[in-house]
């Protein structure tokens, strides 16, 4: 066990800006290596603490990795600890992220910066398909599911609006798993399941950007992505690409490779793209208002999770909404890579991105970093 010489606050402050800075690889290693600080090496909490956390993040929409370091910060230093453990999980990210945004901005059509991102959109068409891979074992796990995530596939290519689709499958799971067996929502717990009320919120057609403009929408989508990081993709492509006009194809991909070159959340994209669109205050207010949310439902839902769950109702619908996400993030998966692959040496480098990740089990830092490297060597050939 690591000797403990701070207080409690400075020992989450200084856990979770290390993680901050070095824990590249998404979400799962974000949290293997919370585990590891904070059960194994600072015994903080015990293993069944630990896994009733990752309870409460997987029912809450937003980064569920940054609300474990909320939670871990809140059982360590209370509720200063939550704040804590929060924001400095999230700040070594936002920097760097903004200084790659002020790069791509200003020298972005360099040979070395073009070639970076050359290689590394394809990887990361990679890295969605090793997460579709890894996530529908969990979210698809029966024939009904199944035929959501294949009906969400097909209402995104029919232009069905994201959070329709989400609540639908979410809707329509409970109903198809609870209604034969008990006839009626009798063991319901007699309140709003925590992801409807984030997906009843509505998108809005903010029209000229302007920063508060960015603040209120990315708060939105604070509020209402609900499965991982990589869900985001399917609603910043909705409200930025297709509703507002924000981003192009080609921009929001920009974004996303950034995103999987830096440690910390995979949200931190919303810093880019903030940038892009409204300088350093479009950057802050749309970091703010992405993990905003999170603060506050994790302080919230903790003490109610556990009977969320317990509840086969409210767990249909969590259950639904998980299955309706897998289809959504595959359509996401192929708009972008249609303008990731743009001849055969990036189909060749996603290729060898997924048997890496797949096959070898390489973690996908490592391999985003590799694709980095291989795109400035083909611009410099």
């Amino acid at each position: 066990m690591a000797r403990q010489r701070w207080g409690p606050l400075a020992q989450v402050a200084g856990v979770f800006l290390k993680l901050g800075t070095v824990a590249f690889g998404g979400p799962a290693v974000h949290v293997a290596m919370m585990r590891d600080e904070a059960v194994m090496r600072r015994d903080w909490m015990d293993e069944q603490e630990f896994v009733d956390g990752l309870g409460v993040t997987s029912a809450l929409p937003g980064p569920g990795s940054t609300q474990m370091s909320m939670l871990i910060g809140r059982r360590r230093a209370g509720w200063p600890g939550l704040v804590v453990g929060g924001v400095c999980f999230i700040a070594p990210a936002f920097c760097i992220v903004l200084g790659l945004a002020w790069l791509y901005a200003h020298h972005g059509r360099g040979t070395v910066a073009t070639g970076i991102l050359f290689g590394v959109k394809p990887v990361v068409i990679a890295v969605v398909a090793q997460a579709l891979w890894g996530l529908s074992k969990v979210a698809v796990p029966d024939v009904p599911a199944g035929v959501l995530a294949a009906g969400s596939l097909g209402a995104y290519f029919a232009g069905v609006d994201v959070l329709v689709i989400l609540a639908a499958a979410g809707l329509l799971l409970t109903l198809v798993r609870n209604i034969p067996r008990r006839g009626a929502p009798s063991g319901a717990l007699g309140l709003t399941p925590l992801p409807l009320g984030p997906l009843a919120l509505s998108a809005t057609h903010i029209g000229r950007v302007r920063s508060g403009q960015v603040f209120l929408e990315f708060l939105k989508l604070g509020a209402v992505v609900f499965g991982s990081g990589y869900v985001l993709l399917a609603f910043l492509h909705r409200d930025l690409v297709t509703g507002l006009g924000w981003l192009g194809n080609t921009r929001l991909l920009d974004a996303v490779a950034v995103g999987q070159l830096t440690p910390g959340p995979v949200f931190t994209t919303a810093t880019f793209i903030g940038y892009l669109v409204a300088g350093v205050p479009g950057a802050v207010l749309a970091t703010v208002g992405i993990f905003l949310p999170s603060f506050f439902m994790v302080a919230a839902a903790a003490p109610l999770i556990g009977r969320l769950r317990r509840s086969s109702w409210t767990a249909g619908v969590l259950d639904g909404v998980n299955a309706a996400a897998i289809g959504l993030m595959a359509g996401v998966g192929v708009d972008l890579a249609r303008t990731a692959f743009t001849g055969p040496v990036a189909v060749i480098l996603a290729v060898a991105a997924a048997v890496a990740l797949l096959r070898y089990r390489v973690n996908s830092a490592w391999v985003v970093l590799a694709g980095a490297a291989a795109g400035v060597l083909h611009a410099l050939a």
